[in-house]
């Protein structure tokens, strides 16, 4: 037996027979924190999977198979004009209301099909982190200075964030860019326009069934909330018309998809996802049975959603385990963190942004958090720390962005989030 080769599997078992073997089960924040593990992770699924994920792995999958790899390059690729690249990425997530984790697979889609390593993180941190519902609401509960330099910090961010990515590994970049030189002229199907009212319809639908409740209940904002399934209802029918209409899908499928998805809605009104569910299968069912186009949509969107979903469980998993769910405790006790971000320090700037970056934070809940810890002592700066860095980065999310981009990269890009978000919330602390 040569031992120089089977030395790590034995140190492997043994590391996990310890572990086992030392379990603190029966420590009472050890059983908390693995129960706080798998309700955050039950909610994730409940809340996120669904109505966030799986339209999301469709995006990404149509962008793949239906968007050319020229368009990409033309508009976010290495050689593409730096204003107009890192202007569209950056203002993106004032339309995508989208979660760390929800933003992977549209991040994945674009950077596959050739965007530059810039634009794409300016988008990847752009997505989420601009998120014009969550700016609203901490301009409205944290007060206005906080959402305005929120606002302005996120999208000054992305843009000096994907320009220093691009800098950092301008090597590859310039690699990147000379093969893009050489690719021909790809022949399109449809019209700009036809493509640009199928990914609208697509994105409309992630929205509007997304769409959070306001703290009132009169005004704008509420009435998009009342009517937010009427209207993801609509922008589903549009899809369907479009993909009969220009995809050759056949009628009877759509209509089929269309009736079961009311039935559900009628037998089940009080539990929208349901349906929502039933138009999910339904267009799974015609995109993997109606052609070659309409089968390599549905084999993309297959293969984003086994890539990532794993990973993400997993960092919700760990994420519940360490910090819990919001207003609960995992492994590190929350009076730790609330006592380390007090002031407006170098120390308590960075745990923020440290903390912030492996918190998962879903959809405009990092403002109620917020709101807590400022009770409990936290200064404005550490509070501007963490809301730049937290709706951005997640545990989850790094695992799937380093499968990616690589290891190397996706430490880059945390580094740079969470330097960034520190240095912002001195400044931030010490002028206010």
């Amino acid at each position: 037996m040569e031992w120089n080769k089977e030395w790590r599997p034995l140190a492997a078992i043994a590391a996990a027979f310890l572990v086992c073997f030392y379990l603190p089960v029966g420590w009472a924040r050890f059983d908390d924190a693995v129960m706080e593990a798998l309700h955050l992770v039950k909610w994730y699924a409940r809340e996120h999977v669904v109505l966030c994920l799986i339209p999301a792995f469709f995006i990404a999958g149509a962008i793949a198979v239906f968007v050319s790899q020229a368009s990409v390059m033309k508009y976010l690729g290495a050689n593409a004009p730096k204003a107009l690249a890192y202007g569209v990425a950056s203002v993106s997530g004032t339309i995508l209301a989208v979660c760390s984790c929800t933003v992977l697979p549209l991040f994945m889609g674009i950077y596959r099909m050739g965007a530059g390593l810039g634009p794409a993180t300016t988008f990847l941190y752009s997505g989420p982190a601009i998120n014009v519902l969550a700016i609203i609401l901490t301009a409205r509960v944290l007060g206005l200075q906080l959402g305005i330099a929120r606002a302005v910090g996120a999208i000054l961010f992305s843009i000096v964030i994907g320009l220093l990515m691009h800098l950092i590994f301008r090597n590859e970049e310039l690699e990147k860019a000379k093969a893009a030189a050489i690719l021909p002229e790809v022949e399109v199907d449809r019209p700009l326009w036809k493509n640009a009212l199928y990914f609208a319809s697509m994105v409309a639908i992630l929205v509007f069934a997304n769409w959070g409740k306001p703290d009132g209940t009169e005004g704008f904002w509420y009435v998009l909330y009342a009517s937010k399934w009427a209207l993801t209802g609509i922008a589903a029918l549009g899809l369907g018309a479009m993909l009969v209409a220009w995809f050759g899908v056949r009628w009877w499928k759509v209509a089929a998809t269309a009736a079961a998805t009311v039935a559900a809605a009628l037998l089940v009104p009080h539990a929208p996802m349901v349906p929502f569910l039933v138009g999910v299968l339904g267009l799974a069912y015609i995109t993997n049975t109606n052609g070659e186009g309409m089968q390599a949509w549905f084999a993309s969107t297959w293969t984003f959603a086994k890539q990532i979903l794993p990973l993400l469980l997993l960092g919700v998993l760990a994420a519940g385990l360490l910090l819990g769910r919001p207003g609960e405790e995992g492994l590190i006790p929350s009076e730790w963190i609330a006592g380390l971000v007090g002031g407006n320090s170098v120390r308590a700037n960075l745990f923020a942004s440290v903390v912030g970056a492996f918190m998962y934070f879903a959809t405009l809940t990092e403002v109620p958090i917020l709101q807590g810890l400022i009770g409990s002592g936290m200064g404005k700066g550490p509070a501007l720390a963490l809301l730049l860095a937290g709706p951005a980065l997640s545990l989850p999310n790094m695992l799937v962005i380093r499968g990616v981009l690589g290891t190397r990269k996706t430490v880059v890009f945390v580094l740079l989030v969470v330097v960034m978000a520190t240095i912002a919330g001195i400044v931030y602390g010490t002028v206010f």
